[in-house]
């Protein structure tokens, strides 16, 4: 069966590809390597089929697509919050660009007769009022499109993507909601999230100082990159019309306090984190219900948090030519 993952030379989708590879799978990567390198690839020792597209133009994403049964859509604009959120001209950018590539993808799954459809959503559609306070716990009964809320530009563009799915006949799809995910292959630079900005920054030390934005209480929903693969690849049977809908998290709410205090464990430097609260963080707490995808799938994560933040750790100091 051939399988086509958009974006699938990025950071989820280079570990997919080489789970589905792994499994005998026919693959065929599709991603615009102007803007994500075959390094990941390459990182992971895969030699995948590979076509480069620009899912904005529709032709070439109907191309692409073309005599694959089933999708795994992971492609997108993706980034930390001053990437995505850091100006009103990367919001619009990230909304428009996502909503461009998700319509052609979408349009060119049906046209190609597309059997199964697993779309990488986020948790960023939830409703960001909710998320102002801690203890903050989502279900995926708990998006009410009445109430719609999500987060910014990027959020609201994987909610659209999941209301233009709900209405599109004749294929099977899967809807996974995805929170923080982390491990080997993150984006680095400006793009990077939360836990490698850290490394980055207790890897740095003495040369600046380690600064936390927020002042370390709000929490995050951390989920190794390996669990993530797997749950998306047990999925893929779940696909079904109209679309299933699960969270794909850890279930345990980890504050940046305590994850910058095991970054500076691993790291071995004697560091002290300076928390700059005037830096208001948002969302304050965003942790995922993951009791449907432990029903359905029969999946629960299996990497804890300091295995992962170890692994991690490595791949960034491997990665940074000034440490060698």
């Amino acid at each position: 069966m051939k399988t086509v993952i958009t974006g699938g030379s990025g950071f989820i989708g280079s570990h997919l590809t080489k789970r589905l590879i792994e499994e005998g799978r026919d693959v065929v990567v599709v991603s615009d390597f102007a803007n994500v390198g075959k390094e990941n690839l390459e990182q992971l020792g895969i030699k995948a089929k590979c076509k480069k597209a620009d899912l904005r133009d529709y032709d070439q994403t109907l191309k692409s697509i073309k005599g694959a049964k089933s999708v795994f859509h992971l492609a997108a604009v993706v980034g930390g919050i001053k990437y995505l959120h850091g100006t009103k001209e990367a919001e619009v950018s990230a909304l428009r660009t996502n909503l461009a590539i998700d319509a052609n993808v979408f349009k060119a799954c049906v046209e190609s007769g597309v059997e199964r459809l697993v779309y990488a959503s986020s948790c960023a559609v939830y409703p960001m009022d909710r998320q102002g306070s801690l203890g903050a716990v989502f279900s995926e009964d708990d998006l009410k499109l009445w109430l719609a809320n999500p987060d910014g530009g990027y959020g609201w563009a994987k909610l659209v993507g999941e209301v233009e799915l709900d209405l599109l006949k004749g294929i099977n799809v899967g809807i996974a909601r995805i929170f923080n995910i982390y491990g080997v292959n993150e984006a680095k630079g400006k793009k990077a999230h939360v836990l490698v900005d850290l490394m980055n920054k207790a890897l740095d030390y003495p040369r600046s100082k380690f600064v936390v934005w927020g002042d370390g209480n709000q929490t995050r929903d951390f989920l190794y990159v390996s669990d993530c693969v797997e749950a998306l690849v047990l999925f893929e049977a779940m696909a079904s019309s109209p679309p299933v809908v699960i969270n794909v998290g850890s279930g345990q709410a980890v504050s940046i306090k305590t994850v910058a205090d095991k970054i500076i464990g691993i790291s071995g430097r004697n560091l002290m984190p300076m928390y700059d609260a005037d830096k208001f963080i948002m969302p304050k707490s965003r942790t995922a219900d993951i009791a449907k995808a432990k029903e359905l799938l029969g999946w629960q994560p299996k990497v804890g948090l300091d295995e992962g933040l170890e692994k991690t750790f490595e791949w960034v100091k491997d990665y940074r030519p000034d440490l060698h």
